[in-house]
């Protein structure tokens, strides 16, 4: 008879810690992000994807190591929030069907998966030249350019949906309540 009672109470402990991941996780990659946009608008003139003129070659190498070091984080960071929003989901005590918020949440994290992947393809093609090559500046202006115009856009799109996760999971709509007894 204590098998099912230390069953709930481990799935209560996984749930708890893979939580933590998940608003961990959440807050680096988060911090990345926002990091990177500000690199991108140090390197590009506002609206365009043309090169501001005034930066010496110097300072525009230091922003490509920079970018590299802070798509790591942000690689790592989503990587955690995929798997850890994935163990939360498989161990929560709320159900999907009752919780039309949490299932929201779910499609708009998991919808662009996709899209993030081949962004990190390209981070990580980045981050390889930048630690394990002496590639010249015209090497990492074409892959920054391929980054920043990736999918004409969907990869900030991705980001105004996380940030309407984060809406969601503040108001939490679309939850089904409790029938009154009469």
């Amino acid at each position: 008879m204590t098998a099912p009672r230390s069953d709930a109470r481990l799935q209560d402990r996984v749930f708890r810690l893979a939580l933590t991941v998940l608003l961990m996780a959440t807050i680096v990659y988060f911090g990345a992000s926002i990091m990177r946009l500000m690199l991108w608008n140090e390197l590009l003139k506002p609206g365009t994807l043309q090169f501001e003129d005034y930066i010496a070659p110097e300072a525009e190498r230091e922003i490509y190591r920079l970018l590299s070091m802070v798509s790591a984080y942000a690689i790592g960071g989503y990587v955690l929030v995929i798997m850890s929003s994935a163990v939360v989901l498989a161990t929560s005590p709320l159900r999907l069907r009752e919780h039309g918020w949490l299932m929201m949440s779910a499609i708009l994290l998991f919808l662009f998966v996709p899209v993030e992947v081949y962004t990190a393809y390209l981070d990580l093609k980045m981050i390889y030249l930048e630690f394990y090559t002496a590639e010249a500046r015209a090497a990492f202006r074409e892959l920054f350019l391929a980054r920043a115009g990736a999918l004409a856009g969907v990869p900030f799109i991705a980001q105004l949906c996380y940030i309407t996760i984060l809406v969601v999971l503040v108001f939490q709509p679309f939850r089904k309540r409790p029938a009154i007894a009469a």
